[in-house]
């Protein structure tokens, strides 16, 4: 059994909401979150499949030093006959800052980010075309994003291949000194998921990124010699990630996950990620999941946070410093049986993130 699908957004946007203790204000660029769903039972190689009908409610609450981001999420997705299915999803983070940031260069503030997603997928013998676009916006920042995804199963189902790209286009603005300007973004993926066994597979996934245009953040700032100056990153940034993962049944209703990400951009970070999970049933209405992640980086060359000398790159953007994190989450899922033809599940998830 796979993670919900609102579920796998959450984890994204928690991800992203992060960057609000180091900025001031929400990235709302589509995030791409590969997830590796969960193996519980031994079961012959499917053949490619649209997803089923499905419909989602969710609401999020993260609150962590100083900020704290709410909001509700719905997704709705419905076959049309035996070859198409169509999904949409509506997301809401309602934040609230006084974070350290905002403190020592800012005003609090509070602000509403909406994301709105539509999609389809069309079936064709054993290969799924998957196509989304997604507009986020929220104030002084709208995001555009197109994704276009292609999988195929080969060897009698035994192996899937996997090929994506995303165009974003952001418009970056600050309306209180006037300030507008733009970000473009592309992504490239390719992933090859082998069924090595009827209680085992592994996933190998590789990702391109290349963005142009305002890569900053027009609300913070930058420090030289204890004075406050205006940030500035270049304006090009090209990064790859790589990731290995592997997910196994242990015994009946019960299975363990795990996987590692090794990421390094052309601005001199190099990060590493390590994480795993195990899976378990409790009888037939409950299904409990822990995971722990693991993550280091190093920092960007321009990074400083009280450079000794002005250069013409300059950040205190601590999501480009040197630091490590610890996640530890757990997630419990009840099987309220059915009404109609469909499933009812209820979800409740927590996640401690520690950083140093």
């Amino acid at each position: 059994m796979a993670a919900t699908e609102l579920w796998r957004c959450a984890t994204a946007h928690t991800r992203r909401v992060l960057a609000l203790l180091r900025s001031h204000r929400v990235a709302p660029a589509a995030q791409v979150l590969a997830v590796l769903g969960t193996a519980l039972a031994a079961t012959e190689a499917p053949a490619a499949t649209l997803p089923e009908d499905q419909a989602e409610a969710m609401v999020h609450i993260y609150d962590a030093d100083g900020l704290r981001a709410t909001g509700p999420a719905v997704l709705v997705r419905k076959k049309l006959g035996s070859n198409v299915s169509l999904q949409g999803s509506y997301y809401v983070d309602q934040v609230s800052s006084a974070s350290i940031d905002v403190v020592t260069t800012a005003s609090p503030f509070k602000e509403t980010r909406k994301e709105y997603t539509v999609g389809a997928d069309y079936l064709v013998r054993d290969s799924i075309l998957s196509v989304s676009t997604t507009h986020s916006s929220e104030p002084d920042y709208v995001a555009r994003t197109v994704n276009v995804d292609v999988s195929q199963d080969m060897f009698g189902g035994m192996t899937t291949v996997a090929l994506g790209y995303s165009r974003g286009s952001d418009n970056v603005g600050r309306k209180d000194v006037g300030f507008f300007d733009q970000a473009r973004h592309w992504r490239y993926r390719l992933g090859v998921t082998q069924i090595l066994s009827p209680t085992w597979l592994m996933t190998l996934n590789g990702e391109v990124v290349s963005d142009d245009g305002y890569l900053a953040n027009p609300y913070r700032s930058a420090r030289v010699g204890g004075a406050f100056v205006p940030e500035n990153d270049p304006r090009t940034r090209s990064s790859r990630a790589v990731r290995v993962g592997t997910t196994a049944t242990l015994a009946p209703g019960s299975a363990v996950h795990g996987g590692y990400r090794y990421f390094w951009d052309n601005w001199a970070i190099r990060a590493h990620t390590l994480e795993g999970g195990y899976s378990r049933y409790f009888g037939d209405k409950f299904l409990a999941d822990w995971t722990v992640r693991l993550h280091s980086q190093g920092k960007a060359l321009f990074y400083s946070d009280n450079a000794l000398v002005d250069t013409v790159y300059l950040s205190r953007n601590r999501q480009l410093s040197t630091f490590k994190n610890l996640g530890l989450g757990a997630k419990l899922t009840y099987s309220a049986g059915k009404v109609g033809e469909y499933d009812v599940k209820l979800s409740a998830a927590y996640e401690l993130l520690h950083f140093k």
